[in-house]
């Protein structure tokens, strides 16, 4: 339940800064250009607090927390008194109605590469793309990729960190073939190619990693307890952080995944664990936890190892002074921008599967679990977000601000605005289509869920 309530104030708070960058780019140019903003609200709804400034706007915080609009003087829904009809908005050229428009889904860009130059800044710590085991008969395994190969680029892109390979795995479905380059241990570069044309991705199963036959490589876990999951079986049990299991069920466990599998194998049974607690022996009675799994039902006790220290040089941080990190935050930020674009491609051309959309239900979890590892992640989170808010802003759809700058386009090639007939028409196929679409994203949130 507290991660529940985590993850929704995340979310609020995400989408929160993410709507006010939007509208506040609508809004800044709009006043640039002369047109009076009548409301800015973040929300809609119910006002649950308000404040007007000396120019007339009123600043609006609504009651549901799900978007934000800018209302600007028009004389297609006001009556604008004549002294005021210059500060209307269909009463500006083209090229100020596009610029106010467009002005949002920039903002997010700009927005996006402020918040990893301040990660950059900061420094985010990462892990070095080293292979760990490899899936016998899996792609990579017939590419001849090892244990111990540090994947330094995908196609013509560096890869420093295992984010890195996953967004260039991602912008590669769909192809016949993925090249990498690699440096093994002993320092010796190689180039291998992966056959992809069998390559049977499905998000909701596995990661692009995983279904390419590669686990990344992390440090042996010991039999030391790290972690306990509060209200757990392993909580209630008494099991402690710092206990040492050495048997269950008076057979001798000497590695993390033979007493993985026999806890996995036994859901609803009790269990006895020999631990040594500061160098005694005791036994705890325990009783493992049912939980169920699209392969079934399975035990679950609640409790993590402590893990053999990483290799030195395996972690690093991302950190950067401030030319550096303008630098990196707009390289990644274009790259954030490609792929976006690159993805809704395959989308189109059906090469990503719908069920890869993801509604509020996914970006809730992802505000939560990043808000939740720190302040670092969290901007890269809303990055991740903000880039992909305006690009998808940008869609030719009327109810979108690409629609309008389409309409506006059409405007300026012909000289005369697109009868209102046809926009009417264009804002209800754009409805039908984003509800659509908004429907296929949540019903994949749920079920994802089951």
């Amino acid at each position: 339940m507290v991660s529940v309530i985590w993850s929704i104030g995340a979310f609020i708070v995400a989408l929160g800064i993410l709507v006010a960058v939007h509208e506040w780019g609508h809004f800044y140019v709009a006043r640039r250009c002369g047109v009076q903003v009548e409301r800015f609200s973040i929300g809609f709804g119910k006002p649950l607090w308000r404040r007007t400034d000396q120019q007339g706007t009123e600043f609006v915080i609504a009651a549901i927390p799900l978007g934000g609009y800018v209302r600007m003087l028009d004389e297609r829904i006001d009556d604008v008194p004549e002294g005021l009809q210059h500060k209307a908005f269909n009463r500006q050229t083209v090229g100020k109605r596009m610029a106010i428009i467009a002005a949002g889904p920039g903002v997010n860009f700009l927005f996006a590469a402020v918040a990893l130059f301040v990660m950059y800044l900061i420094g985010i710590t990462t892990v070095k793309p080293v292979v760990g085991d490899i899936i016998p008969g899996s792609i990579v395994a017939q590419s001849g990729l090892a244990h111990g190969d540090q994947i330094q680029s995908i196609g013509s892109r560096e890869t420093s960190d295992w984010e890195a390979v996953n967004f260039e795995l991602m912008s590669h479905i769909g192809s016949a073939s993925i090249e990498l380059s690699v440096v093994h241990p002993s320092g010796e570069m190689q180039k291998f190619t992966l056959d992809t044309r069998e390559w049977a991705f499905d998000p909701d199963k596995q990661s692009a990693l995983r279904s390419l036959g590669i686990s990344p490589y992390r440090p042996e876990p010991t039999m030391m307890v790290g972690m306990v999951e509060k209200g757990a079986p392993a909580d209630i049990a008494g099991l402690q952080v710092g206990d040492k299991i050495l048997a269950l069920d008076s057979q001798v466990i000497t590695d993390w995944m033979s007493l993985v599998e026999y806890i996995v194998d036994k859901p609803g049974q009790a269990v006895q664990l020999t631990i040594d607690r500061n160098g005694r022996q005791q036994v705890i009675n325990a009783t493992i936890a049912r939980r169920d799994t699209p392969q079934g039902q399975n035990g679950f006790l609640g409790v993590s190892p402590e893990f053999e220290p990483w290799p030195e040089g395996y972690v690093f941080t991302h950190q950067y002074g401030p030319i550096e990190a303008f630098s990196k935050a707009l390289s990644k930020t274009w790259r954030l921008m490609t792929l976006s674009v690159e993805m809704l491609g395959k989308l189109v051309t059906g090469d990503v599967s719908v069920k890869s959309l993801s509604g509020p239900i996914s970006i809730a979890q992802g505000a939560g679990i990043s808000a939740g590892y720190g302040l670092v992640y969290f901007l890269g989170f809303l990055a991740l977000i903000s880039v992909n808010l305006g690009i998808i802003n940008l869609l030719p759809l009327p109810m979108l601000d690409g629609g309008h700058l389409m309409y506006f386009t059409v405007e300026w090639l012909t000289g005369k605005p697109v009868p209102e007939a046809v926009q009417e028409w264009g804002f209800r196929i754009g409805g039908a289509l984003l509800l659509m679409i908004m429907s296929i994203a949540i019903f994949n949130d749920i079920s994802r869920l089951a």
